[in-house]
């Protein structure tokens, strides 16, 4: 070098620190963060040049050395991958893809089926199911995996952009992108699975009588959605597009049906003390309780009161139980939580009757989880449509095979 034998280990030394901290900058950048291992390749092979060529006196042949063992290296990895053992990023991302519709149709459907068959007889702790993952539900387990799947999509888009044309994606430019979008669209619908799910085991349930009132409808939309998931899920994985607008159509009356039938018998939902003495009650399979507080500020107004104004006592024949004191009774018995023997309330019967429309409130708020239950399935098959014409576009552009619509 023609700065002189002091200066030149300066100035090495100052040009690997300059190409280190630049290389190291430059893949924190968000659009070079895939090139990462390139970036180190390249401070590898830079210090390995300076340093063997101050050393050696030589960096064009130890620079053309490193060339050709790069070149080698390369040229075996090509050969082995592509003749001896293929592995593909757009084969798996293309099967990755397919197992996510699966398994989210599986997971909607084990998710709706448990939600309409628990009677509330069974319920193990809450914690230590979280714990062990919900081991009796492996489809939500897939689903699971479907919302922590975006990351492997992104991974295997971006290799599968440096692949040639190979087995069934033979032409240039394939649109490995909206692999991505699909799956992003295919996210949002796991979330309202996610959401259903939380529904099955949440605190507040819906009286199981009333939840089989609207089973047939909701299983008809829920067995329709699967079957449209499922129908993409083939004609993804066979290249071959089909217009959905018949399974679509049917999803679309099914969700009409169950939301006409909401809307007839919404009084269910909002049913009043007054309408329910005319009604069967409907049995709650879980209620929230009240606090031995609550009880005890009550009691104590109550016998405030009674001390201020105590009223004359009954005669014998009033005093024999009516209708209405026999069905307040069973309202005790149904409402309170834990549970309590009737007799424990006889000595607080104005206390009693404070609590009944907090507990008619409460019966209103269990009915009301099946209408949230029923609005989140709604809005998975509201987002069924943006995933079709999602699945559509993906189709047209990667040039499936048409076929004749269902």
């Amino acid at each position: 070098m023609s700065s002189g034998h002091i200066a030149e280990p300066y100035i090495i030394g100052f040009s690997i620190f300059l190409i280190g901290a630049l290389t190291s900058f430059m893949k924190l950048w968000p659009t070079l963060v895939p090139y990462e291992y390139g970036f180190r390749v390249i401070l590898f092979t830079y210090c390995l040049i300076i340093v063997s060529g101050y050393r050696m006196g030589n960096p064009i042949r130890t620079a053309m050395d490193r060339l050709y063992s790069i070149a080698i290296g390369a040229i075996i990895a090509v050969l082995v991958n592509v003749l001896i053992c293929p592995i593909w990023a757009g084969e798996q991302l293309h099967s990755e893809l397919v197992n996510n519709f699966n398994s989210l149709a599986d997971s909607l459907e084990e998710c709706v089926k448990k939600y309409l068959s628990d009677d509330g007889s069974e319920h193990p702790e809450f914690s230590k199911t979280v714990m062990d993952n919900f081991p009796d539900e492996p489809a939500f387990r897939k689903c699971q995996a479907t919302l922590n799947s975006s990351a492997k999509i992104d991974s295997l888009a971006n290799s599968a952009k440096w692949e040639p044309p190979h087995g069934r994606f033979k032409h240039f430019f394939y649109p490995w992108a909206e692999y991505v979008k699909v799956g992003n669209v295919l996210q949002h619908c796991a979330y309202e699975v996610m959401a259903l799910h939380g529904c099955v085991h949440s605190e507040i349930q819906a009286p199981y009588n009333l939840r089989c009132a609207f089973k047939s409808e909701i299983l008809d939309a829920t067995n329709q959605a699967a079957e449209l998931l499922r129908s993409l899920a083939k004609d993804l994985n066979n290249m071959k597009w089909s217009l959905q607008t018949s399974l679509l159509t049917h999803v679309h009356v099914s969700t009409e049906r169950l939301q006409h039938s909401i809307d007839l018998h919404s009084y269910l939902f909002t049913t009043s003390q007054e309408d329910n003495s005319n009604k069967p009650h409907l049995k709650l399979s879980r209620v929230v309780s009240f606090d031995n507080e609550d009880f005890k500020k009550l009691s104590s107004k109550q016998e405030s009161k009674v001390t201020e104004k105590t009223p004359p006592p009954l005669p014998a024949p009033l005093q024999v139980e009516s209708y209405h004191e026999i069905m307040r009774r069973q309202q005790r018995r149904l409402h309170s939580w834990p549970s309590r023997e009737v007799d424990d309330f006889e000595d607080d019967e104005n206390v009693v009757s404070d609590l009944i429309p907090r507990m008619c409130a409460l019966e209103s708020t269990t009915a009301l989880s099946l209408a949230t239950f029923t609005s989140l399935l709604i809005e998975f098959v509201a987002r069924l449509d943006h995933l079709v014409e999602a699945a559509e576009k993906l189709a047209t552009m990667a040039r499936f095979k048409q076929q004749t619509a269902n």
